[in-house]
């Protein structure tokens, strides 16, 4: 399998979970996660099943999700997405890399910025 058609599979494996997670189905982690999944976030725990404890709870896991794009390359699949949690207006600008390795995520690096006044952004976050 070429290296294109890796990042290709990757893309479409943590695109069907993102849409699954974003509907609402937070246990469709359980088969994206490598069991000795390592993240990387200040405050999120590592390891498959206390990651989807912690996500379970966080307000993520209520949000709004709407994707705006997704690169995919060799083992890495990044996501750009605005993430609204209920009551909120603006929500947050987040991007999501995630590492793969035979068709599970093993490591997780996220950059998250609240979303501002649109005045402040002429040329918008997305």
């Amino acid at each position: 399998m070429s290296e294109n058609d890796i990042a290709e599979r990757n893309k479409e494996i943590v695109l069907r979970g993102f849409s699954e997670f974003a509907a609402g189905n937070v246990e469709t982690l359980r088969g994206l996660l490598r069991e000795d999944f390592i993240e990387h976030s200040p405050g999120n725990p590592s390891g498959r099943d206390a990651f989807i404890e912690f996500v379970a709870s966080a307000p993520v896991a209520k949000a709004r999700l709407d994707l705006k794009r997704v690169i995919a390359e060799d083992d890495h699949v990044v996501m750009h997405y605005h993430l609204v949690p209920p009551g909120e207006e603006r929500g947050l600008a987040v991007v999501d890399i995630w590492r793969m390795v035979d068709g599970l995520i093993v490591e997780h690096w996220d950059v998250v910025q609240p979303v501002p006044d649109p005045g402040e952004i002429p040329n918008g976050m997305f």
